[in-house]
């Protein structure tokens, strides 16, 4: 194949990481690529938390609209930045290899106490904060926006004891001696999609170069996995700025994928989960299913609550 192949991307170190790791996919399979950095407003927008600004496509509008204008062939995300509904002129063509899936947590300080009180833990993620109010009540979050070197310097300033992120990012950028916990995913649900890359692309490419990207980059138990998370998520119809959380599990013996999915009001004192289990054919089916047991039981008036604590129009 003769065309260059324009990788979108963001511009922060992560993801350009992300962005060269597809780069490196490709290449090795023979394509010619090239990278294309887009700035979004996630990116530009730093001084109000992501459920401020409208986080449905937040860290992802800019490079959809270079997929409509054909300024980029692919756009890579992480996956849990993705908002639960793809648009319908595009399409997510593959879900790169999943990283381990924990939350952890990251200081300077070597003996890290997280039974501390008065320990100060930041984050951007709504998830997080309420797990943390709900899991170590005698921590305090504080809101920590910017790429991951903008917040290690604002840990190192001491304006946090420590930050909590995904595992999947600290150890790409090469920060794994600063890990001093790594919690349980039983407990800290990580987001939907947490660990994976998401290659995003517009409907009408070519249907032989979707099939043969599709072919080097998707990896495809990831992707059943997703499409049971990313279909718990779409049911709930709250995106990544509500704190529900999903993790989805391959039982590569007998073929079932096994979903733990909840909910967690904003103050940590609600907490809804259900884990169901289906078999492979069935994960889409698998995801809506646990997301409306969980609003049955309660979920629908949590996320009311939510949406009128934020002002948003709950009719």
């Amino acid at each position: 194949m003769s065309r260059i192949i324009r990788i979108g991307t963001r511009g922060s170190k992560l993801a350009l990481w992300q962005a060269h790791h597809v780069e490196a996919c490709l290449q090795q399979a023979g394509l010619a690529t090239e990278i294309v950095i887009i700035t979004t407003k996630g990116d530009v927008v730093l001084d109000r938390s992501l459920d401020k600004i409208g986080a449905k496509g937040v860290f992802t509008e800019e490079l959809e609209v270079g997929l409509r204008t054909g300024h980029i062939d692919i756009a890579v995300h992480s996956a849990k930045d993705v908002q639960s509904s793809i648009p319908d002129d595009l399409e997510l063509l593959a879900f790169m290899e999943r990283e381990q899936v924990n939350d952890v947590v990251v200081s300077f300080q070597t003996d890290l106490d997280l039974q501390r009180p008065g320990l100060v833990l930041g984050t951007s993620s709504t998830r997080r904060k309420a797990m943390l109010k709900r899991f170590l009540p005698n921590a305090t979050t504080a809101e920590a926006r910017g790429n991951l070197q903008t917040r290690l310097r604002k840990l190192e300033e001491g304006q946090y004891d420590a930050l909590v992120l995904a595992y999947a990012g600290v150890h790409r950028m090469q920060y794994d001696g600063l890990i001093r916990h790594v919690l349980p995913e039983t407990r800290f649900v990580p987001a939907t999609g947490q660990g994976s890359v998401a290659i995003e692309c517009a409907r009408n490419l070519e249907s032989a170069l979707k099939a043969e990207l599709n072919r080097i980059l998707n990896h495809p138990a990831t992707h059943l996995c997703l499409t049971a998370e990313r279909a718990f998520l779409r049911t709930m119809e709250g995106g990544c700025s509500i704190p529900s959380f999903a993790l989805a599990t391959l039982d590569a013996a007998t073929g079932a994928v096994r979903l733990h999915g909840g909910l967690i009001s904003l103050d940590g004192t609600e907490l809804l989960e259900e884990t169901q289990q289906a078999d492979a054919s069935q994960a889409d089916a698998l995801g809506v299913q646990v997301a409306e047991r969980i609003l049955a039981r309660g979920g629908r008036q949590i996320l009311e609550s939510i949406r009128q604590q934020r002002g948003e129009n709950v009719a």
